[in-house]
């Protein structure tokens, strides 16, 4: 049976994070588990860096300057290369219609941050399937 740290020592992943706190937590979390990790700080950069390269896995924070993580989270789903990436929305707003909303959007999954730690964060991401570039 494969290693399951091995999988996702090589995966690349997009935070879309503007709370600088939050991102360097994360950012350095990952990066000791050697996940490469790539962040941008407004919906925009998300957009730029996902059309830049192609990353593994992107997590997309909800209340975002110039463009909100729904508008980031759509936008990325019309591109071919992220129709089948695992899109995780990682935000605060945990109200019933924000979740149906992120669901409907086309999110893989949908975490609260208030709910999960950087190395709980790290668990669900190992867990996804690699995507099917």
């Amino acid at each position: 049976m494969p290693d399951p740290s091995s999988a996702t020592s090589k995966q690349k992943i997009l935070l879309v994070e503007d709370e600088e706190m939050l991102s360097t937590m994360y950012k350095t979390k990952f990066e000791k588990e050697g996940l490469n990790i790539t962040v941008a700080s407004d919906g925009e950069a998300g957009i730029v860096a996902a059309q830049a390269e192609t990353y593994d896995i992107v997590l997309v924070d909800i209340i975002m300057p110039k463009l909100d993580g729904f508008a980031v989270l759509k936008k990325l789903r019309e591109l071919p290369q992220y129709k089948t990436t695992p899109i995780l929305m990682l935000t605060n707003l945990g109200q019933e219609e924000d979740i149906a909303k992120g669901k409907q959007l086309g999110a893989t999954d949908y975490l609260v941050k208030a709910n999960f730690t950087p190395s709980q964060v790290l668990e669900k991401i190992k867990l996804l399937p690699p995507s099917a570039q």
